[in-house]
């Protein structure tokens, strides 16, 4: 066990008897919402995964130590803290040996969630290729680890700010299976379809659990990207989207936002232009995810038993 890790009692004894577990990243909490939806999200999202039979493990890095499973206490200082550094695998060393607070992203928390022994993570979307990336040359470090550590995410596609078509041509490339959870289409985070094919589709737990366990059986390094839609109830119309995203690219490239910053600048930009409903959206498609996830991972312990 790695020393740099503190995993919670509940999270560890879970571990231990190989009962499912499911990650959770800190960075939706710190840089994704505002408070206090973002630690009322993320107790919901807890609570959640902890109905559906599974243990959640929420991952941040604080006082020179991966968390794996958060207190209360440490949620709401994550939730409400204004010097939350925003961690990727470039910025793990430097904050921990600061022992200062940091929130962790999808990169991150596949570290941490694999040097744990989790295999199954849920969260809101993935980062991916960036507009413009042919110049720019932006392109999430979340898409690097997937093609190198085997760690499931549960998500709803990846960000609709992202170019989603270059996103899933990256992903394929490296090597990365992108599973259609009930669908034969990317979603597109706060709508149902991107439109863009997937090659494979899934439609149960035990269906998912089964292609991860024969990749794991395989020794491939890498993970897997489980995509699954919004629920029809909360998704948003694809024009209204469209115009936000639009929008709020604009005022990004006005301001000079650029780096890590872009997506919880345009996501709280697209909060704004949709009047919170972007905001319902999400919160919903979070909640989806980690249910699904719970699922999944009971799924994944009862074949590994097998």
């Amino acid at each position: 066990m790695n020393s740099l890790l503190s995993i919670a009692p509940e999270v560890s004894a879970a571990l231990a008897a190989g009962r499912p577990v499911v990650a959770l990243e800190s960075t939706i909490i710190s840089h994704g919402m505002p408070y206090p939806q973002n630690l009322e999200m993320a107790r919901r999202v807890e609570a959640i995964i902890r109905e559906e039979g599974a243990v959640p493990a929420t991952i941040a890095v604080a006082d020179g130590g991966i968390h794996v499973g958060l207190d209360d206490a440490l949620l709401e200082r994550l939730a409400t803290a204004r010097d939350v550094a925003k961690l990727s695998r470039r910025d793990m060393g430097a904050i921990l040996a600061s022992g200062g607070l940091g929130a962790t992203t999808v990169a991150a928390t596949m570290i941490a969630a694999h040097l744990a022994g989790i295999r199954v993570f849920a969260t809101g979307g993935i980062g991916g290729v960036h507009r413009g990336a042919e110049t720019s040359l932006d392109i999430s470090a979340d898409l690097e680890e997937l093609a190198r550590t085997p760690v499931a995410v549960v998500c709803a596609g990846a960000k609709s700010i992202l170019d989603l078509a270059k996103t899933l041509e990256y992903l394929e490339t490296r090597g990365v299976p992108v599973i259609g959870y009930g669908t034969d289409t990317l979603p597109a985070f706060f709508c149902r379809s991107s439109g863009l094919a997937l090659a494979l589709r899934r439609d149960t737990p035990e269906e998912v659990a089964a292609v991860l366990a024969a990749q794991a059986a395989l020794g491939f390094p890498a993970g897997a990207v489980i995509a699954n839609p919004i629920p029809e109830a909360h998704a948003l119309p694809e024009a209204e989207i469209d115009a936000a995203i639009a929008s709020a690219l604009a005022d990004a490239d006005r301001e000079g936002i650029a780096g890590k910053a872009v997506t919880p600048y345009l996501l709280a930009r697209i909060v704004a232009l949709t009047e919170g409903r972007s905001l319902i959206a999400n919160i919903a498609l979070v909640e989806n995810n980690a249910r699904v996830g719970a699922r999944i991972a009971k799924a994944l312990a009862i074949l590994s038993a097998a």
